[in-house]
């Protein structure tokens, strides 16, 4: 099943990235643990999923540690993407930040940062700050994270903020509501979403409806809901396990093809939004 690709997107600035990668969150809190988190995602690299997604929040740095050990001797093969907290989102403390992740994981560049969510700094400070990390060289691109529609038309209204390169959000089939309004605006205007905790952190793959269907299909149910969402144009899913066996498991996903029959039993089990709901967050 491997010799299936993994499907591409294309960002805004012409980089190529796999629309399957890799989550950390939760990575790092554990020294007995760093071992094994570190050989889950050189496996998944060895897999060609290649995006890693951190932030400076999981364990307080030490996903980004652990990353830094992952990716050391195969920087060039990674597309790299980390968050700032909102607190540290000034024009100052952007770079600070950034500064400090990027020495964590011992890196010169990320290659996508992203605004974890929404603080008290404005929008602008912020912006102008990528903008300045991003002219220095030390990020490709920036984005933005658990931004609904209102605060991503605000931050167009920015100066420089039409720059923005991704919304990672949470999405999977038990949260489906940012396909009423924010995914359709998201894909209008070409910027990629993220899907992070895509199997709900594991809850969802014992849903009756999930496992007939990956039954029926000889998957697995975290197989199914991450085709679920790899069927959507412009979404990038980012599962984390610590598992390398899952990771192939994950990898795998890329290979099934949905029939309209599942895809019509998936939305009886998961209703699509019929209005506009809440952003969603973990």
């Amino acid at each position: 099943m491997q010799d299936d690709p993994i499907p591409t997107l294309t960002m805004r600035d012409g980089t190529e990235v796999p629309v399957l990668g890799q989550g950390t969150w939760n990575m790092g809190e554990k020294a007995s643990e760093a071992k094994r988190e570190i050989e889950s995602l050189r496996a998944g690299l060895d897999l060609g999923m290649a995006l890693i997604d951190t932030a400076e929040m999981y364990a307080e740095g030490g996903a980004e540690t652990i990353v830094g050990e992952a990716i050391r001797g195969r920087r060039d093969e990674v597309y790299l993407v980390s968050k700032v907290y909102p607190w540290n989102a000034s024009r100052k403390g952007t770079i600070e930040a950034c500064e400090n992740s990027l020495s964590r994981m011992g890196t010169d560049r990320i290659d996508l940062y992203l605004l974890h969510w929404r603080g008290s700094h404005p929008l602008a400070e912020t912006v102008e700050a990528f903008e300045t990390l991003k002219a220095q060289g030390k990020i490709g691109q920036w984005g933005v994270s658990n931004f609904d529609t209102d605060d991503m038309e605000e931050l167009l209204s920015v100066p420089a903020g039409n720059n923005v390169a991704a919304n990672q959000v949470l999405y999977n089939l038990g949260r489906r509501g940012i396909e009423f309004d924010l995914l359709p605006w998201c894909q209008e205007r070409n910027i990629p979403v993220m899907a992070y905790s895509p199997i709900e952190q594991g809850r969802i793959i014992h849903h009756p409806e999930i496992i007939r269907i990956a039954k029926a299909n000889q998957a697995t149910p975290a197989q199914l809901a991450l085709a679920f969402l790899l069927e959507r144009d412009g979404v990038i899913a980012i599962p984390k396990t610590s598992n390398a066996a899952r990771v192939t498991e994950n990898r795998d996903a890329v290979s099934l093809d949905l029939s309209d029959e599942d895809l019509a039993a998936l939305d009886a089990a998961f209703p699509p939004p019929s209005r506009k709901k809440p952003l969603e967050m973990l």
